[in-house]
């Protein structure tokens, strides 16, 4: 795991793998692969991820592309609500933000998230409308379980969903953006 961290640390998250972890550990790739399927099981455990987003995005994105917004939305406000999801989260979220954990962070969600939504969008401005609607969802996270702003930080989940899961909606599979209203209307 030290050779990973390490690893991750100095190419950051896009610029290793699982090759350049066994070398630098002094172990046969194989034995890294027996423990870790992929590079992201790898990097998870190298953060004690509380959860795992990049699993969870196959789901939602299996079901209804008109749903994609709240389902988001639900499965990472549920699993929130778990006392040691929200401990360890909300640990993490402080820990990478303004630090150097943030591009590791970012790179992670990036290739193994946003740019999954991004490939089941399937349109021009796709990577723009995955980040809008991660825009929210980070958002919502550090709002309610970072600085515990009320009334959202005590607001029922179902609420919450109700409220955000449209917007982030909107920002998937809303009009093209450059269809919309302009701003002179």
């Amino acid at each position: 795991m030290a050779a990973a961290e390490k690893e991750f640390a100095a190419r950051g998250y896009d610029a290793t793998s699982m090759r350049a972890v066994a070398r630098r550990a002094g172990v046969d790739a194989a034995l890294v692969h027996h423990y870790f399927s992929d590079k992201a099981d790898l990097f998870a455990e190298v953060i004690a991820a509380p959860l795992r987003p990049d699993r969870a995005i196959k789901a939602v994105l299996a079901g209804p592309r008109e749903d994609i917004g709240v389902n988001i939305v639900r499965f990472l406000l549920e699993e929130f609500e778990k006392p040691a999801v929200r401990a360890r989260g909300t640990a993490l979220i402080r820990s990478v933000v303004g630090s150097d954990g943030t591009s590791l962070l970012r790179d992670f969600l990036v290739r193994e998230v946003f740019r999954r939504i991004a490939a089941a969008l399937d349109t021009p401005d796709a990577d723009l409308r995955a980040t809008l609607a991660a825009s929210q969802i980070v958002g919502i996270m550090l709002t309610r379980y970072v600085l515990r702003l009320e009334p959202l930080a005590s607001a029922p989940i179902d609420d919450l969903v109700a409220r955000l899961g449209p917007a982030v909606q909107w920002h998937l599979t809303g009009f093209p953006l450059d269809d919309g209203p302009s701003s002179g209307e």
